[in-house]
């Protein structure tokens, strides 16, 4: 089969590689519709992620067919159309007892980081039963794609843990995909103000269509003090960080509120500084998560009922062999506006 290979920083190849095969009873072999590329996989190709080895098939978002099935997997049978989730769940350890998904003993995320992913024309399943969600008859897989990781991760990881509520002011630093996902899930909650701040004119013009109340051009400098003075000094109630870089953790701590909530959602691979001879006297909160997909059954049910809808993040379609070009793409989305980019298998 045809799959993108991680080789080490910077390198990435499209390889033929051997079909996979059960290794458990509670395993899935998926054959891959529809996959995408994640700001993750950037941060892998960086080096940024040193649990990615060399050899490493890469993605871990996907829609697809069941192709086989362990003999303990019981939800699941050959045919069915599946929703991949980022994060494999044993749904039976300390951790995912309570939820956490993302730290399963023998789970979280693996898929494309420590087990092969879903960059590839099948993938398999560890924890099928509870790793996959069947998809709906009639549902858009395209747009379900989006539901593997970016959507339940800016809602998890931006909205629920900054604690947006109804009249709230919130500012997004970071107008990418996962950005974009926080602002359309954000307004499940009302929030009377949500501020976007990226250096992309195009980015913001794009938050703007989603809902976006407010637009900041960090090109222009000095993002927070256009906040501070957007809010009368006061700051935001919810700063999320959307990006994995220092400047944009800094803005964060720029532009908090006292009380306020700074949740941070980019992956970082560099040391952060937190100014905390600033801050100590701000009853603020800062939250760290890496998505559990607790969310993941009811963002289905809203795409599903077209109360959202996730579909206007892809801007980009490739076949699989094309998947160089859609790295490249997605790589200079600066140039190329893009912001997902979908990739047919």
């Amino acid at each position: 089969m045809k799959a993108l290979v991680y080789q080490g920083p910077g390198e990435k190849a499209l390889e033929d590689r051997p079909m996979p095969e059960i290794q458990g009873p509670g395993e899935a072999i998926v054959r891959v519709t529809r996959t995408t590329i994640c700001g993750t996989d950037l941060h892998i190709l960086k080096g940024d992620v040193p649990t990615c080895a060399p050899g490493r098939i890469l993605g871990h978002e996907g829609v697809g067919v069941i192709a086989k099935t362990g003999a303990a997997v019981s939800t699941f049978r050959e045919g069915d159309h599946v929703l991949i989730s980022c994060i494999s769940a044993c749904g039976k350890c300390e951790y995912c007892r309570t939820g956490m998904y993302s730290h399963c003993t023998t789970g979280g995320w693996i898929l494309g980081n420590m087990i092969d992913g879903t960059q590839a024309e099948y993938v398999r399943i560890p924890h099928a039963d509870t790793s996959l969600y069947r998809i709906p008859d009639g549902a858009d897989e395209e747009a379900l794609v989006m539901l593997s990781d970016i959507l339940p991760t800016g809602f998890e990881c931006g909205v629920l843990n900054g604690k947006v509520e109804p009249g709230s002011t919130v500012a997004i630093v970071g107008a990418g995909p996962i950005g974009l996902a926080a602002l359309l899930t954000a307004q499940f909650y009302s929030p009377a103000r949500i501020i976007m701040i990226d250096f992309d004119e195009n980015r913001l013009a794009v938050a703007k269509r989603f809902g976006a109340t407010d637009t900041v051009d960090a090109g222009q400098g000095n993002a927070a003090g256009a906040v501070m003075r957007m809010t009368s000094g006061r700051g935001v109630d919810t700063a999320i960080e959307a990006v994995g870089v220092p400047e944009s953790f800094l803005t964060c701590q720029d532009i908090v509120a006292p009380g306020g909530t700074i949740a941070n959602v980019g992956v970082h691979g560099v040391k952060v500084d937190l100014h905390l001879e600033r801050l100590w006297s701000h009853n603020i909160t800062i939250k760290t998560r890496l998505v559990d997909t607790v969310t993941t059954p009811m963002l289905l049910k809203t795409v599903c009922a077209h109360k959202i809808g996730p579909k206007q993040l892809i801007t980009h379609r490739f076949p699989l062999d094309k998947i160089l070009d859609a790295y490249d793409t997605f790589g200079r989305a600066a140039d190329t506006h893009a912001l997902k980019v979908v990739i047919a298998a």
